[in-house]
């Protein structure tokens, strides 16, 4: 993506019992609670999923659960808010060293992929999301979307990015064009033996970030274009 986005932390997550933030050892039985939920959601899809069944991935008890979440949907959504956190962080922790617009454009793609590679629970969280929490599922493509939309601004005011593009307009296609291509060459993808890939293909990613830069590229006057 253009620039790298910021990765503002998320508010302390609290006891359900105390109301107070939660001790670092409160914070890992979280943390094992988020990613045995992210397995469980993944392999079986919300309806199918459980409390029970997440709490016994995690090792556990059931008691114990309620001391972080309130039901399953709050899981749930705790765990869409999680993995948006994590591919944000992927994203901007890879663009860091950026010195060019394209370079930024490559590493930040090249993050997201890797994070989903890793975790391709993101997409079929994310997928039922719009049935299960709309809102929770607005809030992850905003977050990602409103970085990448600053990133555009400050690109084109430096003439890296075409000016006459529309940032809000363009943040969001990309940002559709990444999903959908991880999608194909990630998710569905399988070798003989039916094993996804570890990383996506080289040439699909050179060829999505030739179109991309292509698109983005500033037009000069030469083509018989203005900035106007």
């Amino acid at each position: 993506m253009s620039t790298p986005a910021d990765v503002e932390p998320d508010a302390p997550a609290v006891s359900k019992a105390t109301g107070r933030p939660l001790t670092k050892r409160g914070e890992a039985t979280r943390r094992r609670l988020l990613e045995a939920a992210e397995q469980v959601f993944a392999e079986q899809g919300y309806h199918e999923a459980s409390i029970v069944k997440i709490t016994e991935r995690a090792g556990i008890g059931l008691g114990t659960f309620y001391l972080y979440f309130d039901s399953k949907q709050a899981v749930f959504e705790a765990l869409v808010i999680d993995l948006n956190r994590r591919v944000r962080h992927s994203m901007s922790e890879a663009m860091a060293s950026a010195s060019s617009r394209l370079e930024a454009e490559r590493a930040g793609f090249a993050g997201f992929f890797r994070f989903t590679a890793a975790h391709p629970a993101l997409y079929r969280v994310v997928r039922e999301a719009e049935f299960v929490s709309p809102d929770t599922l607005h809030l992850h493509y905003t977050r990602i979307v409103d970085g990448y939309e600053e990133g555009l601004r400050a690109a084109q005011q430096v003439g890296d990015v075409d000016r006459r593009l529309d940032p809000t307009v363009t943040a969001w296609a990309l940002m559709g064009m990444g999903e959908l291509i991880g999608m194909r060459f990630l998710l569905w993808e399988r070798d003989a033996d039916g094993v996804p890939p570890e990383e996506l293909d080289a040439h699909v990613f050179d060829a999505m970030m030739r179109f991309i830069d292509n698109a983005l590229a500033p037009r000069g006057r030469m083509e018989g274009t203005t900035d106007a």
